[in-house]
């Protein structure tokens, strides 16, 4: 388990987390996303060990995980822009990477070579970015992690290989009880994947809980009427209007689903019908809550 305690990390006189709390439970595959500036590349750093915290403290497996040896090696961090050498290729990776984890699986790592179809002899900085982040990937399963940490990782992947990577992370998540936080600004793909969201602005949660409870919180409605209604129709509902064509109305409304169906049905539309919200939409409505891009 992944246990956050009053963390605060700051970078001069800017506050990049912000008395952060909240806990990640083993197995889960976890989004991390918010607003530009957020923190969560700061989140991810400070959670491998790469950042101390100015304050509070992260523990892992109920041991503070800075600069902790043990703890360190059960761990894997790739970041949204993967440093190698000069002259590494996956090979020679490898061979470091045998000395590092005591975990290391050779068989899987050449497994993962042939899935991915990487030359394990080609310099990686001659490769493109997609090929080097499948490099990041295909080493960071090859440790045989039991937490993972991923920077947007699915920039630069194409289809295929984005299909790929969620399979394998669902099937390290099961068979070997993987912890896996995915920081991402791509919320199609959080939401495909990611059992649990944290979303941060600000350096602040904002709001963390299962995806669907998320979307749930915020109903998209199209409702139509016979004739043309008020402009006080929707009173007493926390209603954002998407879409207006005479009598026909596009509607995103925060609430109880109940309550909000009891109170529209009132109006004797002729027509009402509840739309699932992605996720997408319901982070804008957060984010909106907050004053962001206002």
């Amino acid at each position: 388990m992944i246990e956050i305690k009053n963390l605060t990390k700051k970078f001069d006189d800017t506050v990049a987390l912000n008395n952060l709390n909240c806990k990640i439970n083993p197995g889960t595959i976890m989004g991390l996303t918010g607003s530009n500036g957020s923190g969560k590349s700061t989140l991810l750093r400070t959670l491998s060990g790469v950042y101390a915290p100015d304050g509070g403290e992260i523990l892992i497996d109920e041991i503070n995980a800075f600069d902790d040896a043990k703890i360190k090696e059960q761990c894997f961090f790739i970041s949204d822009f993967p440093f190698f050498f000069n002259d590494s290729t996956l090979d020679k990776m490898a061979s470091l990477y045998r000395g590092m984890y005591a975990g290391w699986d050779e068989e899987h790592y050449k497994e993962l070579c042939s899935l991915f179809h990487l030359d394990s002899n080609k310099k990686i900085i001659l490769m493109s970015k997609g090929m080097q982040r499948q490099a990041s990937l295909i080493l960071a399963f090859s440790t045989r992690p039991k937490y993972l940490f991923l920077d947007e990782i699915f920039d630069g992947l194409d289809p295929v290989i984005r299909k790929t990577l969620k399979t394998l992370l669902i099937s390290e998540v099961s068979d070997n009880n993987l912890t896996c936080i995915i920081a991402s600004h791509n919320l199609r793909e959080i939401d495909d994947i990611c059992n649990n969201i944290i979303l941060l602005h600000q350096g602040n949660v904002v709001d963390s809980d299962d995806t669907d409870n998320i979307k749930n919180r915020i109903h998209k409605i199209q409702i139509a009427f016979n004739e043309t209604p008020g402009e006080d129709i929707f009173e007493g509902l926390d209603v954002q209007i998407l879409n207006h064509l005479g009598n026909y109305f596009s509607l995103m409304i925060k609430g109880d689903e109940d309550v909000i169906l009891d109170k529209l049905n009132s109006l004797n539309p002729a027509f009402i019908e509840v739309l699932p919200a992605t996720l997408e939409e319901a982070f804008i409505s957060e984010m909106e809550d907050v004053g962001y891009g206002k």
